[in-house]
C-alpha cells in the first residue's frame, strides 16, 4: 500500500474481518500512486489497489451497504495543497459504485448528478433503507472557476439504489468549508433523518429536503469532523469536533461534552513566574496559559486542571510571548477564531484586558495575498528583543518593529520574499478560503542573536533566508549558500546562537512539495556558509524538520523537532538521537528552554503541551562522563514549594495536565551494572543523613526525585487482628499498618547528596530554596520545623510502644490455642487479664478497632497517635511559626504518651515477668517483651 499518508475511512467487513478497506486520500501536496481505494483479504498482510482514478485524485470518503458487504460506494478527490494555495475539484472527483466487492467499479454519471467538475465527496447510508444513499458534494455553488461555470448544489439523494439522484439542497449549511469538513451520518432507524456536519451541526428529518443548524443543548459543537451513530441504536451517538468529544443517549437534544489530552498548539513559550507559566496559541481555541505545576494536592490528586488554563488576548494561531521582565505583559499574534488578519495584541494579566495594535489594521479575510498591502501569514512570527523588552518584532513579507508599545511601526527591511505573484492568487479551488493559511512569499521564521543586538536572522515560506547585521539598514540573500537545499521550501523555525552572533541553526520543509526529507543546517559566519546537519534522523515520511532549539546552558547541544518526534544532539547536530522517552509520536512544533528551571517545554500539534523536567543531566553528559563506572550529575536547585488552593474542577478530567514530581530530581549515569545496589543518601549541613533512598540500576542515564523530607518516623506495624474483625487478613508479612509516621519537609538550605554503587561513592551540593510565593521567614521556618522535629521523636517513641506491645499480644495470641489444648485455666485467665491490660494502654495510642476499609476511622475515636499526626500537618501546612493552639495541643498529647509509655513500663517490670514465672513454672518459654 505503501505510504498513503492521509485515510479518511476504514470500512471492514461485518462477518469477515480479514476483510477491510482503506480510502486513501494520499499526501495531498502532489501526484501520488498511493491514493485511490485499498483492500486486504487477508488481514492486513497484503493489499490489492482495486480503485485508483490518477496520481492527482485521493479518496475521500468510503461505505458499505449495512444490509450487503458486496455493495460499496466511494467519493473520490482531486485535490492538491501546497504553501502557496490550495486546488480543490477537478474531473478526477467523482462518485463511484462497486457491487462485487471492490473487484470493479463503475463511476456514477449523469442520472441528476452534477455534470461540472467537483470536489470533495461524501457519502452516507442508513440499514433502514439501502437504496436511500446521501451524497454532499462540492461545488462552485454558480461562480466562475478558471474561467468555467460551475455546478451548484450542497447534497444530492438517490432513492434507488444509485441509479438516480435529485439535488435536495443548496444550502451551504449543509457543506460549507468543505475542505475542513463536509461529513453526513444517516440515523439506522430512519432513512429520512441525516446529519451534515460543518462548522455548524445540521438535522434534517425530511430527506435533506431542509436541515435545522443546532443551537444551544442540541448542539454538539463547533467545526464538528466525525460523527458516530450506533447502528442498533439511532439514539445513541458520538460526535468529534474541534472541542473533544459530545456524546448523546437521546438523538441529539442534549450532549455530555468530553474535553481529551490533544491540542494542536502552533508554537510554545514559558514565563518567568515561579512556578513558570506555559503559553501557546491553540487551533480553535485562544492565545492561552497555564501553569507548568499547579502546586495542589488535595482533592482528586496532583494535577494541572483545566480550569487553571485561561485565554491571554489573542487568537487561535500565532505566537504567545510573554515580556521576559514582566510576566504579566504578553504579546500575542493571531489570526483566526474571530481575528483574521496580522492580529497583534497586547494583554496584560492584572486586569485581563488587552489591547489590539496590528501593524495595519485592515481586514484581509476573503482575499487573496497578491491584494493585500503586507502579506501576514496565518502563524506569523512575534519575537521580543533579548536586548530590550520594549522592542517587539512582527513579520509579513517585510519585518516590522515597534519601540512603543505598538502604538506605531517601524518596516525595517524590504520585501524578503520572492514576490512570485502567481502564488498570491485565490486559495481554496472551486470554493475559495482565503483566512491566511495559504498566503505565500511571507517570512516565517526570525530570530535576532542573543549575542549582539541587531544581528537578525529572517526566513520566509518561498525559500528565502536572509541576514542583517546593522539592525535592519541592510540585508544580504544567503539562500544560495545552503547545500543540497531544494527550492520553495518553508523556514520552520530559526534560533540564534546565544554564543555567537554569527551562528544560527535553521530548520525547513518541504512536505507541502512533496519532499518530506530533514533540511537542517547551521551556519557559524552569518549565512556566508551552511552545513547539513541531518545524521541520525529517522527517514521516513514523517522525518521533515518542524523546529530547532539551541540549549542555553551547553554549547553544542542542541534539540530538534520533526513530524512525529523530539531529537537531541550532543555535537552541534553532527549527529542526532532520539529524545522522545514518553514523548507522544506527533508534530513537534515548538521548543522552549524555561532556564531558570531548566525544563524543555514543547509544543505539539495534537498532544499538546510536554515538558521534559531538568536537563541538568543531558548537559553535564559528556563523552568523559559516559566512560565512567559512574557519575552523579550536579543537581538543580530545588524549591520547597507549598500546595495552593486548586481551580473549581473534576478531579480525573482527562484533559487534565500532569505535575510534575514533587522535590528534586536526583540523576546519575551507570556505564555498566553496579556491583551492589544503588543507593542515594542526603545529607544536611551538619553531615547528618536525614534520607537514604534506593535507585535504579540501569545502565545509561537514571533518575530517582527526593522529595525533600526527612526519613519517615517508626512505623506501627499491627500484628493481630482489629477488635472484633477476626476477617482482616493480616498481609503477607504477618503484620497490618498502624500509621503513626511523621516525615518533615526538610527546611532551606545547603544540602549534599551522596550516591554510592557498592563499588564507588560520589557526592554532589544540592541547594533547597524557600518558597517565594510563602510568606513565611526562614526563623518562622526554622520554629516550625524544631517543634516538628519534636513531634516526630515523639511518635517515634509512641509507636515503638505500640509495637512493643503488638510484639506481645502476637505472643499471647499464639499462646492461647496451646494453652487451651492443654487445659491450663489458670495461665488462660492470667493470659487473658494480661491481653486486657495491654489492649488498655495501647488503645490510649492507636484505635485498635479500625479495619482500614470503609472510611473506618469516622466509625471509631482517633486516638493520641493519631492526634499527633494530625497535628503535625496541621503545623506544617505552610512557612509559619506554631499557633499557640497548636502548641497547646501538643503538650497535651505529649502527657498521654508519656502516660502510655509510663503504664507499659510499669507492665514491662512488674505485670510480665510475674505472668513469665507462671509460664516457666509449667516448663513453658516466656513471652519475649519485644525490645
Amino acid at each position: 500500500m505503501g505510504s498513503p499518508t492521509r485515510t479518511a475511512a476504514i470500512v471492514i467487513h461485518p462477518s469477515d474481518p480479514n476483510i477491510v478497506y482503506i480510502a486513501a486520500l494520499g499526501h495531498a501536496h502532489g501526484a501520488q500512486d498511493e491514493r485511490g481505494i485499498f483492500r486486504t483479504m487477508d488481514g492486513g498482510d497484503s493489499w490489492e489497489h482495486v480503485l485508483f482514478v490518477d496520481r492527482d485524485t485521493g479518496a475521500s470518503s468510503l461505505i458499505m451497504d449495512p444490509n450487503n458487504p458486496r455493495i460499496l460506494f466511494a467519493g473520490t478527490w482531486q485535490v492538491v495543497v501546497n504553501t502557496w494555495g490550495r486546488e480543490s475539484g477537478g474531473p478526477g472527483s467523482g462518485l463511484f459504485m462497486s457491487r462485487d466487492g471492490g473487484d470493479t467499479w463503475t463511476r456514477l454519471e449523469g442520472n441528476g448528478l452534477p455534470t461540472l467538475p467537483v470536489g470533495k465527496i461524501d457519502v452516507c447510508m442508513t440499514p433502514a433503507d439501502s437504496n436511500r444513499i446521501y451524497a454532499l458534494i462540492e461545488t462552485g455553488d454558480g461562480p466562475p472557476w478558471h474561467g468555467q461555470e460551475t455546478e451548484s448544489g450542497e447534497v444530492w439523494r438517490s432513492d434507488d439504489g444509485g441509479q438516480s439522484w435529485q439535488v435536495t439542497s443548496h444550502d451551504r449549511n449543509f457543506g460549507g468549508r468543505t475542505a475542513y469538513y463536509n461529513n453526513c451520518v444517516v440515523s439506522p432507524d430512519d432513512p429520512d433523518e441525516a446529519y451534515f456536519l460543518t462548522a455548524a451541526f445540521v438535522k434534517s428529518i425530511d430527506g435533506a429536503l431542509t436541515g435545522v443548524s443546532m443551537d444551544g443543548r442540541q448542539r454538539p459543537g463547533g467545526d464538528n469532523h466525525d460523527m458516530w451513530v450506533d447502528p442498533t441504536d439511532g439514539n445513541r451517538m458520538i460526535v468529534g469536533n474541534d472541542g473533544g468529544l459530545a456524546i448523546s443517549e437521546n438523538r441529539g437534544r442534549t450532549w455530555l461534552r468530553v474535553q481529551l489530552p490533544l491540542a494542536q498548539m502552533y508554537h510554545v513559550t514559558a514565563d518567568t513566574s515561579v512556578p513558570y507559566n506555559v503559553m501557546g496559541n491553540r487551533q480553535d481555541g485562544p492565545s492561552t496559559r497555564g501553569p507548568s505545576n499547579s502546586l495542589t494536592g488535595g482533592f482528586g490528586g496532583s494535577f494541572i486542571p483545566r480550569g487553571m488554563w485561561h485565554s491571554v488576548g489573542g487568537g487561535e494561531s500565532g505566537f504567545a510571548t510573554p515580556d521576559p521582565t514582566d510576566a504579566n505583559i504578553i504579546w500575542s499574534s493571531a489570526s483566526g477564531s474571530g481575528a483574521v488578519g496580522g492580529i497583534v495584541v497586547r494583554y496584560d494579566e492584572r486586569n485581563r484586558q488587552f489591547r489590539q495594535v496590528e501593524v495595519w489594521p485592515e481586514s484581509t479575510i476573503g482575499w487573496p495575498a497578491a491584494e493585500l498591502r503586507y502579506r501576514f501569514q496565518w502563524t506569523f512570527p512575534l519575537l521580543i528583543s533579548p536586548h530590550d523588552n520594549e522592542t517587539i518584532y512582527v513579520t509579513s513579507q517585510h519585518v516590522h518593529r515597534t519601540t512603543n508599545r505598538g502604538q506605531s511601526w517601524d518596516v525595517i527591511s524590504p520585501d524578503l520574499t520572492t514576490n512570485d505573484k502567481s502564488r498570491q492568487g485565490v486559495s481554496g479551488g472551486l470554493t475559495p478560503d482565503n483566512i491566511g493559511v495559504e498566503y505565500c512569499c511571507v517570512i516565517y521564521a526570525f530570530d535576532e542573536s542573543p549575542a549582539q543586538q541587531g544581528v537578525f536572522y529572517a526566513g520566509s515560506n518561498d525559500g528565502l533566508v536572509h541576514v542583517s547585521r546593522d539592525n535592519g539598514e541592510t540585508w544580504v540573500n544567503v539562500t544560495a549558500n545552503f547545500p543540497d537545499l531544494p527550492s520553495d521550501g518553508v523556514v520552520r523555525g530559526i534560533d540564534a546562537s546565544k554564543w555567537d552572533p554569527g551562528k544560527a541553526y535553521i530548520a525547513v520543509e518541504h512536505h507541502q512539495q512533496g519532499n518530506f526529507q530533514p533540511h537542517v543546517y547551521k551556519t557559524e559566519d552569518y549565512g556566508d556558509t551552511w552545513t547539513k546537519i541531518v545524521d541520525g534522523i529517522a527517514d521516513s515520511p514523517m522525518s521533515y524538520a518542524r523546529d530547532i532549539r539551541e540549549d542555553p546552558v551547553r554549547p553544542g547541544l542542541l534539540y530538534l523537532g520533526t513530524e512525529n518526534a523530539l531529537y537531541v544532539s550532543f555535537d552541534d547536530g553532527a549527529n542526532w538521537q532520539s529524545l522522545n522517552t514518553d514523548l507522544p509520536a506527533s508534530p513537534v512544533y515548538g521548543l522552549y528552554v524555561q532556564e531558570h528551571f531548566n525544563d524543555l517545554v514543547v509544543g505539539t500539534y495534537g498532544r499538546g503541551f510536554w515538558i521534559l523536567d531538568d536537563l541538568s543531566p543531558l548537559q553535564q553528559l559528556t563523552e568523559s562522563v559516559r566512560g565512567t563506572e559512574a557519575h552523579l550529575f550536579e543537581p538543580r536547585d530545588t524549591y520547597r514549594f507549598h500546595n495552593r488552593t486548586s481551580a473549581m474542577t473534576m478531579p480525573n478530567d482527562p484533559s487534565a495536565g500532569e505535575n510534575p514530581t514533587y522535590g528534586t530530581p536526583i540523576n546519575y549515569w551507570l556505564g555498566s551494572e553496579p556491583g551492589g545496589s544503588v543507593t542515594i543518601r542526603i545529607e544536611n549541613s551538619s553531615g547528618e543523613t536525614i534520607r537514604t533512598l534506593s535507585g535504579t540500576s540501569k545502565v545509561g542515564l537514571n533518575r530517582i526525585h527526593w522529595d525533600l523530607r526527612s526519613e519517615p518516623s517508626t512505623e506501627v506495624r499491627l500484628r493481630t487482628k482489629p477488635l472484633y474483625a477476626d476477617w482482616v487478613d493480616l498481609g503477607p508479612d504477618g503484620w497490618r499498618s498502624g500509621g503513626g509516621q511523621i516525615t518533615i519537609l526538610e527546611p532551606p538550605g545547603e544540602y549534599t547528596v551522596v550516591l554510592s554503587t557498592g563499588t564507588t561513592t560520589q557526592s554532589q551540593s544540592l541547594t533547597v530554596m524557600k518558597d517565594p510565593n510563602s510568606e513565611g521567614s526562614a526563623a518562622d521556618v526554622a520554629e516550625q520545623v524544631a517543634l516538628l522535629r519534636v513531634m516526630q521523636a515523639d511518635a517515634a517513641a509512641a509507636a515503638e510502644t505500640a509495637n512493643e506491645i503488638e510484639w506481645v499480644r502476637k505472643q499471647l495470641d499464639d499462646l492461647e490455642e496451646f494453652l487451651e489444648e492443654r487445659g491450663e485455666t489458670e495461665l488462660l485467665d492470667a493470659s487473658g487479664e494480661l491481653m486486657g491490660t495491654l489492649i488498655a494502654v495501647e488503645e490510649k495510642l492507636v484505635q485498635l478497632w479500625e479495619t482500614g476499609t470503609g472510611q473506618d476511622q469516622v466509625r471509631w475515636p482517633v486516638k493520641a497517635l493519631g492526634r499527633l499526626t494530625y497535628l503535625a500537618r496541621n503545623v506544617a501546612t505552610s512557612d509559619f511559626p506554631p499557633t499557640d493552639q497548636q502548641r497547646a495541643v501538643y503538650e497535651i498529647l505529649k502527657e498521654r504518651l508519656e502516660a502510655a509509655a509510663e503504664e507499659l513500663e510499669g507492665l514491662r517490670l512488674n505485670t510480665l515477668p510475674a505472668f513469665n514465672r507462671l509460664l516457666q513454672q509449667r516448663g513453658l518459654s516466656p513471652v519475649n517483651g519485644g525490645r
